[in-house]
């Protein structure tokens, strides 16, 4: 049953290929494995590499599904194409197409596998991508927000200077009142007369200007500082609404772009691998010389061809005989007596019936 089954995987006349030996028969139920097994591969690879794209398990295996009957009915018909010649360069020629297909299938199989053989490896370059990104991404963020957030925090160190600059200049008028007070400066008299009151009054004037100023520049303070906050809230609200695309940067071009910055040579012998299983069958026919079933092919080929050709050489002969035929009865009749009698009296009548309608119109013109 097994053996049956394999047979037809591998493209062969069942008829032709039961009457061959078992040896012969063997031949080909192992090119038919070769060829269902790779199917079998190229389903699971294809599963996988969707499974990355549509993230549904059962959307990856029906599609690889479809992927792996369309290989295996690549491969079958590779193999059952493939004849033996009469010269090897002919077979070689008839060969290149199918071994070019088959390197294109080889890749198309092999490369899935290898994301999935390698995914810890590739798990690793892309989260080092996806760090990276992610700091990139901050930088990129920080650069919109920066100069603004530069003015305003260059504001409040501006409105903090004035009023740092107002409360030296209040406290240096306190400092000359006492001064004044315990006769160090000014008068150099102790006690609070006229001078002191004056200084005195133009300290509590500053004083109450400061107050104000103070509450003021606060207020303004305290708004710059709420925009920064803002600003900040904004630039975090930003990040986080990107971060999900970082975080998601693990399709499949993204693998296979980080499969590539992997080192070259595993990568090139599983490659190698699947060229191999899937050439097998091509070599396997290629190298091989003419068999049991090679013969019976060709004789049934041969069988066809020739009752063809005879069923076209005889039509042609019938096409032959029969212009030659017609031409001999037409060439006979020529010369019959009756017969130009018969078509000179039609011709006559015709020619009369001509010039009575002829006239009859003149007549009516007239």
């Amino acid at each position: 049953m097994l053996k049956q089954f394999f047979l037809i995987c591998s493209g062969v006349d069942l008829v032709l290929i039961k009457d061959c030996s078992n040896g012969e028969q063997n031949k080909y139920a192992g090119i038919g494995a070769t060829i269902f097994f790779t199917a079998l591969m190229a389903t699971i690879a294809c599963s996988y590499a969707l499974y990355t794209v549509f993230d549904n398990i059962y959307t990856s295996i029906f599609f690889g599904f479809i992927w792996g009957l369309l290989i295996f009915n690549l491969d079958r018909f590779i193999v059952s194409t493939i004849k033996k010649k009469a010269s090897k360069r002919q077979e070689i020629a008839q060969v290149v197409p199918r071994l070019i297909l088959a390197f294109i299938i080889a890749v198309v199989i092999s490369k899935p596998l290898e994301l999935k053989i390698f995914e810890k490896e590739i798990n690793q370059v892309l989260l080092t991508e996806k760090n990276q990104m992610t700091l990139d991404n901050k930088t990129q963020i920080a650069q919109q927000f920066t100069p603004e957030l530069t003015k305003l925090t260059s504001e409040i160190s501006t409105l903090k200077d004035e009023i740092t600059a107002k409360e030296n200049e209040t406290n240096k008028l306190y400092e000359t009142y006492i001064a004044e007070a315990e006769g160090r400066k000014g008068t150099k008299r102790l006690g609070k007369g006229p001078v002191y009151k004056e200084k005195r009054a133009k300290h509590d004037a500053s004083l109450a200007d400061f107050n104000q100023f103070k509450k003021t520049t606060t207020e303004k303070i305290t708004l710059k500082e709420n925009a920064i906050a803002d600003l900040i809230e904004k630039q975090k609200l930003t990040e986080a609404k990107t971060q999900p695309v970082i975080s998601n940067f693990d399709g499949l071009m993204a693998r296979i772009n980080a499969l590539n910055t992997l080192p070259w040579l595993p990568s090139f012998f599983i490659f190698l691998l699947f060229l191999a299983i899937e050439t097998a069958p091509i070599f396997s026919k290629l190298i091989s010389s003419k068999s049991e079933y090679d013969f019976k092919l060709e004789n049934q080929e041969s069988i066809i061809k020739t009752w063809i050709q005879q069923q076209v050489h005889q039509r042609e002969a019938i096409l032959q005989t029969d212009v030659d035929i017609n031409n001999k009865i037409y060439s006979d009749l020529k010369t019959e007596e009756e017969l130009y009698n018969y078509k000179q009296k039609i011709a006559r009548n015709l020619l009369k019936s001509q010039a009575d309608s002829f006239f009859k119109n003149q007549q009516e013109i007239l």
